[in-house]
C-alpha cells in the first residue's frame, strides 16, 4: 500500500495516539469518570501496532511477531487493570486531579507521549521494506519478552490475590515473585519491552537506531518518576514504621528479582550502583532508632509465622 504521510508512520502514529487520548481525556474531563485511563494507555499501543501491520500490508514475518507480542501485552494488560480498578473504585492518582483541568491535561499529554515513544521499535519495523532472514536477535528479543510478560502477568495476579484477601488489609504484598523484588511487575514490563527493542534490530539502518529512546524512555520513567518512586513513598509512610517492612524494604531487591539472603548482605554502595537501590526510594522513611533492630527481632518473627 502506499505510504501515508511518512515513510516510518511517525507522523501517522502521533496523530493516531493523540486523537485517541483526547477522546478519553474528554470523557474523564466531563464525567469524572477515570477509570479508562489505563485501558485507554495500553489498547493505544495494540492499536499502533496493528494499524502500521496493516497499512503497510508486507505481513512479513517480523512483523506479524512483533505485533502479536504487542497485541498480547496491551490487551491482558489493558483489560487486567480494567477490571482491577472497576473491582477496587477510583483510582488514588486521580484524586487531586479530578478538579483540576490542568493537571488532568498534562497527565493525558504525557500518557500520550509514552505510548507512542515506547512503540518506536514496532512502528518502524511496521513500517520497513527490510525483511532478513530470523536471526539470534530476534529468539534473543523473543525469550525476553516472554519472560517478560510471565513475570509481569504473575506478578500482577500475586498481588490482586494478596490484596483481594481479607486477611493481608494492610499488610505490604511479600509473597511470590513479591519475596524476590519489590516491583517485579516493573521489572517484566521493562524486559518485555528491552526484548521488542532486541527483536527489531535486524531491521534498523541509521537513524532508525534511534528507536531504542522507547525503552529507555520506559525504563527511566519507571526509575526514576511515574513507577517505583510513588509506591515506593506511598508504602513508606503507610508502613515505615513497621519493623517487618523495614527488614523487608532492607533485604528485597527494588527491581531485580533476588534471593533476599543475597540481596540483605550487599554493601549499600554495590546496591546503589548495580541493583538501583536509589536514596530516594527511602526518603520518606522514618529515621532508624540505635537499637531499632535487636528491638524489632520479635516483631520480625511474627510477621514470618503468619505468612
Amino acid at each position: 500500500m502506499a505510504t501515508v504521510i511518512d515513510s516510518h508512520f511517525l507522523a501517522l502514529t502521533a496523530i493516531v495516539t493523540v486523537g485517541y487520548q483526547l477522546f478519553f481525556f474528554i470523557i474523564t474531563a466531563l464525567l469524572k469518570f477515570d477509570k479508562v485511563t489505563d485501558f485507554a494507555g495500553s489498547t493505544n499501543f495494540v492499536i499502533i501496532a496493528v494499524l502500521t501491520l496493516v497499512i503497510k500490508g508486507s505481513w512479513h514475518f517480523r512483523q506479524i511477531i512483533l505485533t502479536l507480542l504487542v497485541v498480547i501485552w496491551g490487551l491482558r494488560l489493558g483489560l487486567f487493570l480494567l477490571m482491577r480498578i472497576l473491582q477496587w473504585g477510583e483510582d488514588r492518582r486521580f484524586d487531586e486531579m479530578r478538579s483540576n483541568l490542568g493537571k488532568l491535561a498534562v497527565f493525558w499529554i504525557f500518557q500520550a507521549v509514552w505510548v507512542w515513544t515506547v512503540s518506536l521499535p514496532v512502528t518502524v519495523v511496521n513500517a520497513s521494506d527490510r525483511d532478513p532472514s530470523v536471526q539470534a536477535e530476534d529468539i534473543i528479543g523473543w525469550i525476553m519478552w516472554s519472560l517478560g510478560i510471565s513475570i509481569e502477568a504473575t506478578a500482577d495476579q500475586q498481588k490482586l490475590l494478596f490484596k483481594n484477601s481479607p486477611e493481608n488489609r494492610g499488610r505490604w504484598c511479600n509473597i511470590g515473585l513479591w519475596k524476590y523484588s519489590r516491583h517485579p511487575n516493573y521489572f517484566g514490563e521493562i524486559l518485555l519491552w528491552w526484548g521488542i527493542f532486541v527483536a527489531s534490530v535486524p531491521v534498523l539502518e541509521g537513524a532508525e537506531w534511534l528507536v531504542i529512546l522507547g525503552p529507555i524512555f520506559l525504563t527511566l520513567l519507571l526509575l526514576f518518576l511515574s513507577g517505583l518512586p510513588m509506591l515506593e513513598e506511598s508504602a513508606d509512610k503507610k508502613f515505615g514504621n513497621v519493623a517487618a517492612y523495614r527488614i523487608y524494604k532492607k533485604t528485597t531487591s527494588p527491581l531485580i528479582p533476588l534471593p533476599p539472603i543475597v540481596y540483605g548482605n550487599l554493601p549499600l554502595w554495590f546496591k546503589a550502583t548495580f541493583l538501583l537501590e536509589f536514596p530516594f526510594y527511602s526518603r520518606s522513611l522514618p529515621q532508624e532508632g540505635p537499637n531499632w533492630y535487636r528491638s524489632s527481632q520479635e516483631e520480625i518473627k511474627d510477621e514470618l509465622k503468619m505468612s
